[in-house]
């Protein structure tokens, strides 16, 4: 049987889904790039040195304890999985899970693909109850279906995600689930999820390339309320739809944003973000503060470990930002995060940063 017919749209010919020129950066710099290119660099990978992380001391904050008006509670749980807890009126929270891994590989199968290097910074069955997942598209390092069952198992909360992403979930059992194209938006909990506009792509076999979509989520109350606004990015290489998200719904007080897995940059240049690259969104987003992610946790590109980081504090640094405006969270680390941090002026980027 054929797929089914997908939406038109600018990013969309009803077939498969595809990054609209409208996002990309001016001029645009992706090129095609050939499977001899694919295999010689699997092939020169080989000899790359293994990752090595020291044990993280133990994580600091409690993730359970209730966020006060105004602040958000953001636990790192690694790669592109945070906890978040919003507070809502009535002194209660909302308990937002995003992209959740905790398998060991990021793989379809148990035996091979990539393993992490450290363990989830929190356990699942250490986490207070989730009520609503947010999944940004199928690769299997932000759609684990292991991790999705078993959420499912002990908490059934809702999922938003992108269109072409509810069959896979389904497959964990999950039934609560709602597809959000780019720009809609879906109330749940107090609080208004918008999909948003990603740079990237999507496959879990050789067949279904882009069968589904890819999004951001930008998370801010539905009305007037007590919780900051949170954006997440997903995975995204870099381009113009950060300042069309700002423009579109508004600076986030805090943006989690991915700063790893960008090595070699002719193949990793159109899906993934460069540590300058990721300081820049943050001013193209004009975000209050911003976290890093989607580093240190599984190794998929040529980075070294410890690489991302030490980028992101020089580009910071270039870009005249204090240290506290782009921050790293220990592994399992809950901090309470705080809105209404005074904004970057617009058109300051990093040295070396385009787009």
């Amino acid at each position: 049987m054929p797929p089914s017919p997908l939406p038109m749209s600018d990013h969309c010919d009803g077939r498969r889904f595809f990054n609209p020129a409208s996002i990309l950066p001016v001029p645009p710099r992706a090129r095609h790039v050939g499977l001899g290119e694919i295999l010689r660099w699997q092939w020169r990978r080989r000899r790359l040195p293994a990752w090595s992380a020291p044990p993280p001391p133990p994580p600091a904050g409690d993730p359970h304890a209730l966020p006060d008006p105004g602040t958000a509670h953001v636990t790192f749980i690694g790669h592109s999985t945070f906890l978040l807890r919003l507070p809502r009126a009535g002194g209660t929270a909302l308990t937002v899970l995003t992209d959740p891994v905790f398998s060991d590989r990021c793989s379809p199968v148990r035996w091979a693909g990539p393993r992490r290097v450290l363990p989830p910074g929190r356990g699942l069955d250490t986490l207070p109850r989730v009520d609503l997942v947010l999944v940004s598209h199928c690769h299997y390092d932000h759609l684990d279906l292991p991790s999705l069952a078993a959420l499912g198992r002990r908490d059934a909360p809702a999922v938003i995600t992108a269109p072409g992403n509810a069959r896979h979930i389904r497959k964990a059992g999950l039934r609560d689930i709602v597809e959000c194209d780019w720009w809609e938006s879906h109330d749940f909990g107090g609080m208004r999820i918008t999909s948003t506009p990603a740079r990237h792509g999507s496959a879990r076999t050789p067949f279904d390339a882009n069968r589904a979509l890819w999004c951001g989520f930008d998370i801010r109350p539905a009305s007037e309320g007590p919780a900051p606004s949170v954006f997440f990015a997903g995975d995204s290489g870099h381009g113009r739809h950060w300042a069309q998200i700002r423009a579109r719904l508004g600076a986030p007080d805090i943006a989690l944003l991915p700063v790893g897995a960008y090595d070699p940059r002719f193949l990793m240049e159109p899906v993934h973000v460069t540590p300058e690259e990721a300081v820049s969104a943050l001013i193209d987003l004009e975000a209050g503060q911003a976290v890093g992610m989607h580093y240190g946790t599984f190794r998929l590109t040529d980075e070294p470990y410890d690489e991302p980081l030490r980028r992101l504090a020089v580009a910071r640094a270039a870009a005249g930002l204090a240290a506290e405006r782009f921050v790293e969270l220990g592994h399992g680390e809950c901090r309470v995060m705080a809105a209404g941090r005074a904004v970057m002026h617009r058109g300051l980027a990093p040295q070396g940063a385009s787009g």
